[in-house]
């Protein structure tokens, strides 16, 4: 029998059961179909784009030292996958589930296709720990506050090895005809990736190196590196399990080997505080699954009625890193530099944006979604939400946080603005998270003349504030 192996954001030969099952049935045909408009209002931004190219060529190869490759098709995915049936007589279409409405709505429609042409068609699970379906409260309903939600999961996690690579992958008499991967154009016509692939490696091989040094530098002192910006205290796979060049049952079985292996008590790791954010990236898409209207419209909803505010040239101050507050400032430009941004400084980047510049979370959703390799529909979505008070467990609105006094305490010595924010360089790090109130001699001293080299805040913070808590207050009366 001959399989087609439909791939999408399952770009791994490990962990696969879908690929499993095609390979201990017979020959395996793995194909990827470009076609983002099946995405809806969600296509991948560009940053995604970039390491989309980068990750399938590094399957192909990965394919090919085991005889086999990667087959693109651009186009409607149902009308793709027919014609390569026929081209190499596959009788069998499998699948890695995906979760987003858009997603949700096509694969149902194109199993019904499939099967109206007399092919075989099945669906797997593999990108979660759980599906979003089997996580239920007290009440048969989905549960909206994370603790409740991933004290539930606990119980009911599994813990079986991951799946291993096929032994072989056998290859088909006649290869149906793949597109190149240019001509895919995922690639930026304007080359502003260089500092992604500086800092980037695409693919499996990636994925498990970055892994690797997270267990063995940074996972012991996850709980309080990881809100360091500075410094190397997350795991930063969250590209590659977006990509599926990773599972989460995979990094949940390395975590437990690693504090098996120092003869810790099976407690101990499953409390880790690392595991936790893998609970979180779980309630994320529980939450997208249970409640598809979130990425366009709040789940709380008297904020549909919040008195949101217009301002292109601040919207646009805040998308280059130039709103004169150097936390803010240092997080945008890491951001459009190597499309990933210190989850520390998201939440307070998000909140600067819609809480003191009072601008729509869905306009920073979006901004994110186009300029984040690690782009995910599900935590994308979540995190703006909790950031603007209206999602589910999110942060109370008058929650706002100070980009001076969270640089002040999770980067003391300003070694992060530093980097991102080199005409402050000069500053002490007692000057350097609020240059405005810095001594004039301070700021001559670092050569830094504000509204000249570096701007002067676009916002007083303390008056913002008080103007956001004042537009909520009128919220909640009507």
């Amino acid at each position: 029998m001959i399989t087609l192996v439909w791939l999408r954001r399952d770009l791994r030969l490990a962990d696969h059961a879908a690929l499993r099952a095609a390979a201990e049935g017979g020959v395996v045909v793995p194909v990827f179909v470009w076609s983002p408009e099946e995405d809806a209002e969600w296509p991948p931004g560009a940053a995604s784009r970039w390491w989309l190219h980068h990750s399938l060529a590094a399957l192909d190869a990965q394919l090919r030292t085991r005889g086999s490759r990667l087959i693109l098709r651009r186009g409607a995915s149902a009308a793709q996958l027919l014609a390569t049936a026929r081209e190499c007589g596959a009788t069998q279409v499998v699948w890695q589930r995906r979760y987003e409405p858009a997603s949700i709505a096509r694969d149902s429609a194109v199993k019904s296709t499939l099967r109206a042409a007399g092919l075989a068609a099945e669906s797997f699970a593999g990108a979660l720990l759980l599906e979003p379906w089997q996580v239920e409260n007290q009440s048969g309903k989905p549960f909206q506050v994370f603790t409740p939600f991933w004290r539930r999961c606990l119980t009911q996690i599994q813990e079986p090895e991951p799946l291993a690579e096929p032994a072989r992958l056998d290859a088909p008499q006649h290869w149906p005809a793949s597109d190149s991967l240019d001509s895919l154009a995922l690639m930026p016509t304007i080359r502003w990736d260089a500092g992604l692939a500086a800092e980037w490696q695409p693919g499996t091989a990636g994925a498990t190196a970055r892994l690797e040094q997270f267990l063995e530098s940074a996972l012991a002192d996850y709980s309080t590196a990881r809100d360091q910006p500075a410094r190397a205290g997350t795991s930063r796979l969250s590209p590659h399990l977006h990509f599926g060049e990773i599972t989460p049952r995979q990094i949940w079985r390395a975590v437990r080997a690693h504090f098996e292996h120092r003869s810790q008590v099976k407690a101990e790791w499953r409390a880790s505080k690392y595991l936790t954010e893998i609970g979180w990236r779980e309630f994320a898409h529980h939450l997208l699954y249970h409640f598809p209207h979130t990425p366009l419209a709040p789940l709380r909803a008297e904020f549909a009625t919040f008195p949101w505010a217009a301002d292109c040239a601040a919207f646009g101050a805040w998308q280059r890193g130039r709103t004169g507050v150097p936390l803010v400032d240092a997080g945008m430009r890491e951001l459009w530099t190597t499309g990933y941004m210190h989850n520390r400084v998201r939440m307070v980047v998000a909140s600067f944006l819609v809480k003191n510049l009072r601008l729509p979370w869905q306009d920073g959703a979006r901004w994110f979604w186009d300029t984040l390799v690690d782009a995910d529909l599900a935590n994308n979505t979540q995190g703006w939400q909790w950031t603007a008070g209206c999602g589910a467990d999110a942060a109370p609105y008058f929650r706002i946080f100070n980009p001076v006094s969270q640089g002040q305490r999770f980067d003391a010595s300003g070694e992060y603005i530093r980097r991102w924010v080199p005409e402050l360089r000069g500053l002490p790090g007692e000057a350097i998270h609020a240059p405005w109130d810095a001594a004039p001699k301070a700021l001559a001293a670092a050569g830094v003349t504000l509204g000249e080299n570096y701007p002067r805040p676009i916002v007083d913070l303390k008056a913002s504030r008080e103007t956001a808590l004042a537009a909520y207050q009128d919220m909640r009366r009507g």
